[in-house]
């Protein structure tokens, strides 16, 4: 078997056998395919595509091209949530505590954020203490004790993806379905969960710029988990503005725990986009036989404070200095040398909002990184005070930066003010959840 032979095959629209994919997938992470070949495929496989059986061989050869995680002595059905990546996108710390409350079994390995996407980890690590560098020995440990845990991958979960993400991100091969699909998969499959819920975001602060775009991706990835054997049910979600209010890590900590103590309520968009993925999460754990059940347990759940006490425990768990502390006064999660009003230039409804640049502005006051060495402050960051569709009166203040180092301040005030725009009428109303796919 030649590479070259491969190249042209997909060059010419030909399936590939899953021995060939194997082989493929085997021999790169190997290091026994130079890049400039597996470029070739991989532009190939843009412009030619992938059947759904190819889809799924290909994320099955990820997945098994380092360790693959065994969960199966844990009790019931572990279930994960994925998110394609947004802009003030706190649904895991909600949702995981939410859900282990109620009974479930919630064993996450996930990931840093990079440019202007929040990374949950850098969030946990915003709370002094916090450690996600754990063995998978500890992880479970974790899970079996209090029913949920999050922390960073394995050095040695796909190693294929990384190597095979480096190559296309400089190579023009990002935007492709079936890469894309095969990356986000083969990293969830491969933690070793039975059941996932993917958040896809679309709009203008996700990868995926409208619904349609958003619905394919999900699609192709609900195929390959019920290909491969797990329970998958994808959200298409909106990310036309930030999900929460709050851009920046420990900002956006407090504001989850607003939300498990019942401060943030029924209506709001973080609220009812972590209520949906958790009412799905339930749903394939066995733990509800339909949305209206699972509404109800996770109500209770926030009612009686056993959501917030579980992430309290996670905290805790992952070596927090005072969890208890930290729930009881998150603003110590967020002090800061400066809070400045930011303001616009006039007044009228807020008709749009590029949320990318939203939270590239967060990042230039340091909330996030442009590059992966980048240092992360986690207390800085800025908190909206209006949604699309709100009045903004003149003179008052649209948001709120929290900043520490002002050397990018006056960029950063310029690049929020240019993502909002403003109008004489309120925009249309747009749905903050446009389709489940099952």
């Amino acid at each position: 078997m030649r590479m070259v032979d491969l190249i042209i095959d997909k060059r010419e629209g030909k399936a590939h056998t899953r021995e060939e994919i194997n082989y493929i997938i085997r021999e790169y992470t190997a290091g026994n395919i130079p890049d400039y070949q597996m470029s070739a495929w991989l532009m190939a496989v843009c412009w030619r595509g992938m059947t759904e059986r190819e889809v799924s061989e290909l994320t099955s050869a990820m997945m098994h091209s380092g360790d693959v995680v065994d969960l199966s002595d844990l009790p019931g059905v572990k279930v994960d949530k994925h998110s394609t990546g947004g802009v003030g996108d706190t649904t895991t710390l909600v949702i995981a505590p939410l859900v282990a409350a109620c009974g479930g079994t919630v064993a996450k390995m996930s990931g840093r954020g990079l440019g202007h996407t929040g990374g949950t980890l850098d969030k946990l690590e915003s709370v002094p203490g916090v450690c996600i560098e754990k063995n998978i020995d500890e992880f479970k440990d974790i899970v079996r004790r209090i029913g949920l845990c999050v922390i960073g991958q394995s050095g040695n979960l796909v190693p294929a993806d990384k190597l095979m993400y480096a190559l296309r991100d400089v190579t023009g091969t990002v935007e492709s379905i079936p890469l894309i699909a095969s990356s986000i998969m083969s990293k969830k499959l491969a933690a070793g969960t039975d059941a996932i819920v993917l958040d896809v975001k679309c709009g203008t602060g996700a990868f995926m710029h409208t619904p349609e775009q958003a619905k394919k991706l999900a699609r192709t990835m609900v195929k390959i988990g019920d290909a491969l054997g797990r329970k998958t049910v994808a959200l298409i979600t909106d990310m036309d503005q930030p999900l929460g209010m709050a851009v920046g890590n420990g900002l956006e900590v407090r504001e989850a725990i607003e939300v498990l103590s019942g401060k943030i309520k029924e209506g709001d968009m973080l609220y009812e986009v972590c209520m949906l993925l958790a009412e799905n999460m339930l749903r394939l754990s066995g733990l509800a036989e339909d949305d209206r059940e699972a509404r109800a347990k996770l109500t209770k759940a926030i009612e009686t404070g056993a959501g917030l006490k579980k992430l309290e425990q996670m905290l805790t768990a992952l070596g927090a200095r005072d969890a208890k502390a930290c729930i009881a006064d998150p603003n110590t999660l967020c002090t800061v040398k400066k809070k400045v009003p930011v303001y616009l230039n006039g007044e009228g409804y807020i008709t749009g909002m590029h949320a990318a640049d939203i939270g590239n502005a967060a990042q230039k006051l340091g909330a996030g990184r442009a590059e992966k060495t980048d240092i992360i402050d986690p207390a800085v960051g800025l908190v909206m005070h209006k949604r699309r569709g709100d009045f903004v009166k003149a003179g008052e203040p649209v948001a709120t930066m929290y900043v520490n180092d002002e050397s990018r301040l006056e960029e950063a005030v310029k690049t929020l003010r240019g993502a909002i725009e403003l109008g004489a009428e309120k925009p249309e109303h747009e749905p903050m959840v446009y389709d489940v796919i099952k």
